[in-house]
């Protein structure tokens, strides 16, 4: 009897992707030697891909009343700029982020390169922003979900566990469909059906105007794309008889045909969509 194939047990770490980061760090006063952790950006060496986030605009808007002196124009820009600056990369991300870091502003740093392992480079963009750039809340992390950041990675967590994830694009480009240089993405998209679906957080308890953000978006998209369908994502279930805000965006998006689903229901629905979008074979 032939002796058994002895294999090496696969190391966890052959599924992993060796990546690398930089803080993005901005310095409010350059005659002091401090700075505030303002945005994260991440990359694939190996397939040349370059995420980033940077604090939202009400978070900008807290960080200017800490430092009055801090340059609101410079900060409002910085999104726009990355998205400039890697706009046309064309597939020399890697360079173009190492021309970036000798351009930007003596107020804005990237911090030393960090070497790291992921399985998910959108998922581990969550957890660094997350320890490395979200503000702190009354001292600590607020457990109160209240940013698209927050909501985003618990939206993350059921798509895995409803095994859909796999089917989703992440941070998708909405300029062919408004105009060219718009900087927005929506969260997800996908297909199923002939039907071209995307997913966008929306925290209830921030600026209302996301929600008109993202029904001109939505209108934009319907007027390029024959069949689409969208939905939003709360951090809380909806009240719009209790509270005025929760009134506004409801209607606003019932107006746009745009459900608005809090994450407490979020894992039905993905169990809904499920075997559409992996079809017939589970695959």
């Amino acid at each position: 009897m032939p002796e058994p194939e002895l294999r090496e047990p696969k190391s966890r770490d052959a599924d992993r992707i060796p990546c690398a980061y930089q803080v993005i760090r901005y310095i409010p006063n350059l005659l002091r030697d401090e700075w505030v952790n303002i945005g994260v950006v991440l990359f694939d060496p190996a397939g040349g891909q370059v995420l980033r986030r940077l604090l939202e605009e009400t978070d900008f808007d807290r960080l200017r009343r800490r430092y009055p002196q801090a340059d609101g124009n410079l900060l409002r820009r910085l999104p726009e700029e990355f998205e400039v600056q890697f706009a046309g990369a064309n597939g020399q991300s890697l360079e173009q982020l190492a021309r970036l870091s000798q351009t930007l502003s003596n107020a804005v740093q990237l911090s030393p390169q960090t070497g790291l392992l992921t399985e998910d480079l959108d998922a581990e963009l969550d957890r660094l922003y997350h320890d490395q750039v979200e503000p702190l809340r009354g001292g600590r992390r607020s457990e109160e979900l209240s940013t698209h950041n927050d909501i985003r990675t618990r939206v993350n967590q059921v798509f895995r566990s409803a095994g859909i994830w796999p089917r989703l694009e992440r941070r998708v480009r909405i300029e062919e469909f408004t105009y060219p240089g718009d900087p927005m993405r929506l969260d997800y998209a996908y297909q199923r059906n002939g039907t071209r679906g995307f997913v966008q957080t929306l925290p209830l308890g921030r600026d209302p105007g996301q929600a008109k953000v993202l029904a001109f978006t939505a209108d934009a998209i319907r007027a390029k794309l024959a069949k689409t369908e969208f939905l939003a994502v709360s951090e809380v279930e909806p009240r719009p008889q209790e509270n005025a805000r929760h009134r506004f965006v409801t209607g606003l998006l019932k107006e746009h045909e745009i459900p608005v689903v809090p994450l407490a229901r979020l894992a039905e629905w993905a169990q809904r969509m499920r075997p559409s979008l992996l079809g017939p074979n589970g695959h």
